[in-house]
């Protein structure tokens, strides 16, 4: 019965790691404070360019 339950708890785990790889969120990626400071200042000086 051991063996039953190893094996089977290793195939669920196995089950539980891809479903979470398949999973996306909606959530945007987190940019730093100085990365949207950084990506402002670009911004800005390319429409000073214009």
């Amino acid at each position: 019965m051991n063996r039953k339950k190893k094996m089977n708890d290793i195939l669920k785990k196995k089950v539980k790691k891809a479903n979470l790889k398949l999973q996306t969120s909606n959530k945007p990626k987190y940019v730093s404070k100085a990365e949207r400071a950084k990506i402002a200042e670009e911004a800005e000086n390319t429409q000073e360019q214009e």
